[in-house]
């Protein structure tokens, strides 16, 4: 009789079990009540990951993107957490830079002390070397980094990195640069980390890593706003934490396509490579290291002398324009 008892509650045990599973599937997938209550409540319940150390944003330069260094002319850092003048600022980080009608623009991400989460603020300048801290731009219900800034078809569009919210934002400028709106979810359902989108061929491409920085996805589509797919040979980057993720935005120089990567191993942030696309294409996908020295790196003293993690680079005449970013702890 026992035996019997014991045999019915597993029995039941294992169907609640499964139901339950598969109802956890359909929320899931479909957003189905009450999905909503158990994100809220992830975000707020679960660890996030910090940037070690106070960062700020300082510019580099060089005749290419493989000897940048501090200009003469530039005190570095040009920007820190205490030119947020309208949030209480715990560091600034992740600088993407567009140039309008010869004004430089400047979008990154400041942390709210108060909120402990990430907004995206810009700054101004006229020349490229003093930057004017202007004000928070988008500032969501979840933490948002890396503003990824580009134009398109005569518009402005920005991808920050919204992992809390488990997916991948574009945001589009009603009044650049201050009004910006939501436009579309590009990708859902995994916590992507540092999206970098770029154009070639004809076609979209964006990489992505994930909150344990050891790997690279790679996704593609047709259309900016719809249809990405993932790369067949994803993870194209895997088990690596020193070259998975992505550490600015990706560049073309002298007709070869580059990737940033920031290297996270043994600690997090501590300088920025370069690799090579030597092959792109909706079935393959191939890079190789383009120097064994770093982009930028930690130098040991100041405002960057723990560590470097974030270069955006633009080609201005016959120099490279860099802003980048540097831990002082």
């Amino acid at each position: 009789m026992i035996v019997k008892i014991y045999k019915v509650k597993l029995v039941l045990l294992t169907i609640v079990f499964v139901a339950g599973a598969i109802y956890g599937i359909i929320i899931y997938k479909y957003e189905f009540f009450p999905f909503g209550i158990i994100k809220t409540t992830y975000h707020k319940i679960q660890i996030k990951p910090k940037k070690s150390g106070r960062w700020s944003i300082g510019i580099y330069e060089g005749s290419t993107p493989f000897n940048l260094a501090a200009p003469e002319d530039i005190s570095n850092p040009v920007l820190t957490a205490k030119d947020a003048i309208d949030i209480d600022g715990t560091f600034v980080a992740d600088p993407f830079m567009v140039i309008k009608n010869g004004k430089y623009f400047m979008f990154f991400e400041v942390l709210n002390r108060e909120t402990a989460q990430g907004d995206i603020a810009y700054a101004e300048s006229l020349d490229g070397r003093k930057w004017n801290y202007r004000k928070v731009v988008i500032d969501e219900g979840f933490h948002l980094s890396y503003p990824y800034v580009f134009e398109w078809d005569n518009n402005y569009y920005l991808i920050p990195e919204s992992h809390e919210d488990f997916s991948v934002r574009l945001y589009k400028a009603t009044k650049f640069p201050e009004k910006w709106e939501y436009v579309s979810t590009l990708l859902s359902g995994y916590n992507y980390v540092d999206p970098s989108i770029f154009r070639y061929k004809d076609k979209w491409w964006m990489f992505v890593s994930t909150v344990n920085n050891n790997i690279l996805n790679l996704y593609f589509s047709e259309d900016l706003l719809t249809g990405w797919k993932p790369h067949p040979m994803n993870p194209v980057v895997k088990l690596d934490k020193n070259f998975s993720r992505p550490g600015g935005r990706v560049i073309n120089h002298e007709h070869k396509l580059y990737r940033l990567t920031q290297d996270d191993d043994p600690s997090y942030g501590i300088q920025v490579f370069a690799f090579e696309i030597t092959e792109l294409s909706e079935i393959s996908y191939a890079d190789k290291l383009a120097s064994k020295k770093p982009i930028v790196t930690k130098t040991g003293v100041g405002w960057n002398a723990a560590g470097m993690h974030h270069v955006d680079m633009h080609k201005i005449g016959n120099k490279w324009m860099s802003v980048v970013d540097g831990r002082s702890e």
